[in-house]
């Protein structure tokens, strides 16, 4: 009986569980925690960490490939390793950025376009953590992929990196996606260390009304133009402007509700829980991923100062007209980094509205980052 007992033993995960496996599935507990109790952008962190979980559980197998048996039949993989073929091949990016197209509106962008300034500027953290990366010892292509985390864009890193460096997909998308979670702890410090009380608390004007033809003229003259410009760009930004035209329509309302809420939910779990898998304690526990993360982190910094300091330019220029606050907005998470814009605004002036003028700067750096992906592309690709 008790040989049994001991030969179950040897079979559970127990036996073979060591100290990585252990602290790996300890940070997943910790990122549960704060997505589920503390709400850090629970549609992103609580899939992702939870994939984190299912992979380090040791003989799990969740993300092992098809193996064949003694018999010579093949033995399916994990039902993650099928999952992650549409991080592995860029599949999930294009068809989340229509979801995204959907649910963003273009007006506030359109209203103001000097926004797309603070988008651009935002887009500095990408090119001088490229820069930094390099000095490292990374080559071309994998600084590429480490400097686009700076742009917040989950999506877009995935997909610039499974093109120029597929074996860096896991850190790459773990580092991208915690810091998008994690904006409301990120940037706030930043944007109290380089903006005085009296410019967070500008209130500025009411954006002008923008009318339905310039909603529907938008994405069809952006696409074109960027598809001229920059065909690399194409996939992304294509599919982004496709599901804003589904919106701003009003003939395509299915469409645009199943890209929306069907279409997106499905894909963030798919793509949640497919890169937190791939965290798994061998694979994320190495002096590189600590590199990458480290970078990653430097690289949201410094494109939220860049469209802070931007921000603060366009305030002297206006004559105190533009709250600086609104730049930090352009780093691409939308709608979490405008609405601590909002939430920072508050904090000075209860009567402070920023939400919408940050939405501008803010829907600006998903197009920027899509189009720093682009010419990363189209010159290291």
């Amino acid at each position: 009986m008790w040989d049994s007992v001991l030969e179950f033993l040897g079979t559970t995960g127990f036996a073979v569980m060591g100290w990585k496996d252990i602290l790996m599935i300890t940070v997943s507990c910790v990122l549960l925690y704060l997505g589920i109790v503390k709400k850090f952008e629970p549609l992103l962190l609580v899939p992702i960490a939870f994939g984190m979980l299912l992979s380090n559980l040791p003989l799990g197998g969740i993300m092992s490939g098809p193996t064949v048996g003694a018999d010579g039949r093949e033995i399916p993989g994990g039902l993650i390793h099928y999952l992650y073929y549409g991080v592995k091949y860029g599949i999930y990016p294009p068809l989340i950025f229509m979801g995204v197209g959907a649910m963003t509106d273009f007006g506030p962008l359109i209203a103001n376009p000097k926004s797309l300034l603070l988008g651009a500027a935002a887009q500095l953290g990408i090119f001088l953590t490229y820069l930094g990366a390099r000095a490292l010892g990374f080559d071309p292509q994998a600084s590429a992929s480490i400097g686009i985390i700076g742009g917040a864009d989950g999506p877009t890193a995935i997909f610039l990196t499974s093109k120029l460096k597929p074996e860096l997909l896991p850190a790459i998308a773990i580092a991208a996606y915690s810091y998008m979670a994690l904006v409301p702890i990120i940037q706030p410090p930043i944007m109290r260390l380089l903006t005085t009380k009296k410019e967070r608390a500008i209130v500025m004007d009411q954006l002008r009304e923008v009318s339905k033809t310039e909603k529907v003229v938008f994405p069809i003259a952006v696409t074109i133009l960027v598809g001229l410009l920059l065909p690399s760009a194409v996939p992304l930004v294509g599919a982004l402007m496709l599901g804003n035209l589904f919106r701003e329509t009003g003939v395509t309302g299915r469409l645009s509700d199943t890209a929306q809420h069907a279409l997106i939910n499905i894909l963030t779990i798919f793509l949640g829980i497919s890169v937190g898998a791939t965290a798994s304690a061998d694979r994320f526990l190495t002096e590189e991923t600590l590199k990458i993360i480290g970078l990653g982190l430097a690289a949201f910094a410094v494109g939220t100062a860049g469209g802070v300091l931007l921000g603060k330019l366009m305030n002297v220029i206006s004559g105190g007209k533009i709250n600086p606050l609104i730049g930090s907005a352009g780093v691409s998470a939308v709608p979490m980094a405008a609405r601590v814009s909002q939430v920072e605004g508050q904090r000075e002036n209860p009567n402070n509205y920023l939400l919408m003028h940050a939405m501008g700067p803010n829907v600006a750096g998903v197009i920027g980052s899509a189009i720093a992906a682009g010419v990363l592309l189209a010159v290291l690709g």
